[in-house]
């Protein structure tokens, strides 16, 4: 797909992933609404020249706000990028409040903006929709449950949607990052992936019409499960 006048919604787009997205997004000749939730980082997006729009996903009613917002909107590409953990460790308190947040907005979240903006999609001279997982929806880690349970339940829908869309204008790509340099990443030991260039493989699997894009260490991964799952499940267990 050409990305040149396109107009893109990027959620989590004033941050990490999303905000390296939207940048080379604009680099490529599109129009990039980016939402997220937090002012600051708003105002830094718009300063950067990029509409902003405040919008909290983690609930039904930011969902349905976001989508009164941009009903009007001729949008030809929707990128659910927003994400967040939680921890859910079985030695300590667990606070429900959070995984349900962490598990609207990685899952309910991208379930509904993708509906509401079917129709309009429909409507465009070609689409697509962007949903980004994880390298832990293929095999999860023990560290965080809730995460790779949400992420693994989005590669499946996306799976399925995909399929729903077949012969349609609407094209499905899933997005399977490493571990990548963001706000979320902060605490974790690991190497970690520039978000820059998670960014420029995204948008090359985009220009390609590829209908997975296994960015960095995650295609090592996607190849080790497809040789042995059980080893795979192993060895991401204790990561």
């Amino acid at each position: 797909m050409r990305l040149s006048a396109k107009t893109i919604l990027v959620t989590g787009g004033t941050d990490g992933i999303g905000l390296a997205l939207a940048r080379r997004l604009k680099l490529a000749g599109s129009t990039v609404i980016v939402v997220g939730r937090n002012a600051e980082r708003l105002a830094a997006a718009g300063a950067e020249s990029f509409e902003a729009i405040e919008a909290d996903l983690s609930s039904e009613a930011g969902c349905t706000a976001l989508l009164a917002k941009v009903a009007d909107r001729q949008i030809d590409i929707l990128i659910n990028n927003a994400g967040m953990g939680a921890a859910f460790d079985v030695t300590a308190p667990i606070d429900m409040a959070d995984v349900d947040r962490s598990i609207f907005l990685n899952l309910n979240a991208p379930i509904r903006l993708i509906a509401g903006m079917l129709d309009p999609l429909r409507n465009r001279p070609e689409a697509m929709i962007v949903n980004v997982t994880s390298g832990l929806a293929i095999a999860p880690s023990a560290k965080a449950p809730v995460y790779c349970a949400t992420k693994a339940g989005l590669r499946s829908f996306t799976t399925a949607l995909r399929e729903q869309l077949s012969g349609t204008k609407i094209h499905v790509l899933e997005v399977l990052p490493p571990v990548v340099e963001t706000r979320m990443t902060e605490a974790n030991p690991h190497k970690k992936m520039p978000a820059s260039e998670c960014a420029r493989q995204i948008v090359s699997a985009m220009e390609k019409g590829r209908d997975q894009a296994n960015v960095g260490m995650t295609a090592l991964l996607y190849a080790a499960y497809n040789i042995s799952p059980a080893i795979a499940r192993r060895v991401m267990l204790r990561y």
